[in-house]
């Protein structure tokens, strides 16, 4: 870990409807790194515990497909971000609703975060990547060279949220989407284990009023501005 304030790491961390996703991905683009979606990766794991029946309660059962599921993030011709899980494309299937309400529950267990932080720290050791999720700044790599934390008001979250299920083809009401959003806020911010927090050092950025392209300008002009300084 001694080695991470070299590297050129970006974390960006908040809540689900801060528009991390869609910031991450352009502000990768933009400094040529490698995109990593770690909550992708939460979600491909809590499609394979559905999908193989287990009981998000028996936490042994998890942890372990955590340690065993074979997770890939790969770039297509078009330079999208593709998810895989045990060789098969889940990018659309991670999405679902059901995935939704069952993530909390496998994403607060010990075991699972220990086995999920560890791949991603492999992922991001050589630097030049940009990762987004919930604990980046504060667990994955505290170390980070460039550090920001994503809000924006509950409501405007909430649309965010509904208008990506609708562009989704998913049907689903704008109070679903607030009660669920309401659970998740609530269990990844008073989870015992690597709980959703902005780190010390981060930047904070309110997107309720700016547009993804603000955001993204916003933090390309803090890390330009710190590599001028070198």
């Amino acid at each position: 870990m001694s080695s991470e304030r070299k590297q050129n790491i970006v974390a960006i961390d908040g809540p689900a409807g801060a528009g991390k996703s869609t910031v991450a991905k352009l502000v990768a683009e933009r400094l040529k790194y490698f995109y990593i979606d770690t909550g992708a990766m939460y979600r491909a794991l809590t499609l394979k515990a559905i999908k193989e029946g287990i009981d998000f309660k028996d936490e042994k059962a998890l942890v372990k497909i955590s340690h065993s599921a074979d997770i890939q993030l790969k770039r297509d011709k078009e330079g999208n971000l593709k998810v895989f899980l045990d060789g098969k494309e889940v990018t659309k299937s991670i999405r679902d609703r059901e995935v939704n309400q069952h993530i909390s529950l496998l994403s607060k267990i010990k075991g699972v975060r220990k086995n999920m932080v560890a791949r991603q720290r492999e992922m991001g050791r050589k630097g030049r990547v940009v990762l987004e999720g919930r604990d980046i700044g504060t667990v994955v790599f505290p170390r980070a060279r460039y550090k920001f934390y994503l809000d924006a008001n509950f409501s405007e979250r909430v649309a965010r949220r509904h208008r990506e299920f609708i562009s989704l083809g998913k049907k689903i009401s704008l109070a679903e989407v607030k009660r669920d959003l309401l659970r998740r806020d609530r269990s990844d911010k008073l989870r015992k284990v690597a709980p959703l927090k902005k780190a010390p050092d981060a930047v904070y950025i309110d997107t309720t009023c700016l547009s993804i392209e603000e955001v993204v300008e916003r933090i390309l002009d803090c890390i330009r501005g710190d590599l001028r300084k070198r």
